[in-house]
């Protein structure tokens, strides 16, 4: 222990929407009960990259009695959580990008009808979206595979409208992980209702599994619809899971 610079959270400030867990780094910040929490002091360098990130000014950097900084014992730690299901508000990734952000649905000059885009948030994947994010609060969440909308040329008017959307691979991701994190996401959101749109191909189907074990995970009841693209972009059926 030792008197150094570390960072300082205002819990009446913070509003959880985890654009400082995205900004730190050396994954010293999850998201705990809706606020941002310092997982543990020795993982922090007091260096505030984080505190521009915060909308609402909830971080300022305080000197007191704390760990020092380890810094191998933080590099291990962002590893770990690559891969397992704690700390599961945002992957740490330090990436600007991944700063949530409310979007307008809009069309390019000389768009045909119809053409405008539906999104209506950022981000967008599932790893990096805050389960509590302003967007996502009592929404009708659209859970797809990253491949529909490359197939499903009306995706937008036809799918996503109206809905926020997280987006994952069943295939090629951490399934416990998507489970944990869309768990976290209905029990925080408090989300109206779950669409799953995947592809025909069979190893696409594990979103349905992901989705149905995330509820189950969470104990919530969510009317739960599925969707199935075909390879053509044409849906080939839909049904009610729950």
């Amino acid at each position: 222990m030792s008197v150094r610079k570390i960072i300082k959270i205002d819990e009446e400030k913070c509003d959880g929407c985890g654009q400082c867990v995205v900004d730190c780094a050396e994954g010293a910040l999850e998201i705990v009960d809706g606020k941002a929490r310092v997982v543990r002091e020795s993982f922090c360098d007091g260096l505030g990259a984080c505190i521009g990130a915060c909308p609402t000014g909830a971080l300022t950097i305080e000197e007191r009695e704390a760990e020092l900084f380890d810094e191998q014992a933080a590099a291990a730690n962002v590893a770990a959580s690559k891969g397992r299901g704690a700390g599961l508000t945002v992957v740490p990734s330090g990436c600007p990008g991944a700063a949530a952000r409310p979007l307008e649905p809009r069309a390019e000059a000389g768009s045909p009808p119809g053409a405008a885009s539906q999104l209506g948030h950022w981000p967008v994947q599932l790893k990096l979206v805050a389960p509590n994010a302003p967007f996502l609060r009592e929404a009708d969440l659209l859970l797809v595979a990253d491949c529909v909308p490359l197939a499903m040329a009306d995706f937008h008017h036809r799918l996503l409208r109206g809905r926020a959307v997280v987006v994952g691979c069943p295939k090629l991701d951490d399934r416990a992980f998507y489970i944990d994190k869309l768990a976290e996401v209905v029990r925080l959101s408090s989300i109206s209702s779950l669409t799953v749109a995947r592809m025909e191909v069979p190893c696409c189907g594990g979103l349905c599994w992901i989705a149905e074990e995330a509820l189950k995970a969470c104990r919530q009841k969510v009317p739960i619809r599925e969707v199935v693209v075909g390879t053509s972009g044409q849906i080939v059926s839909e049904r009610d899971l729950a």
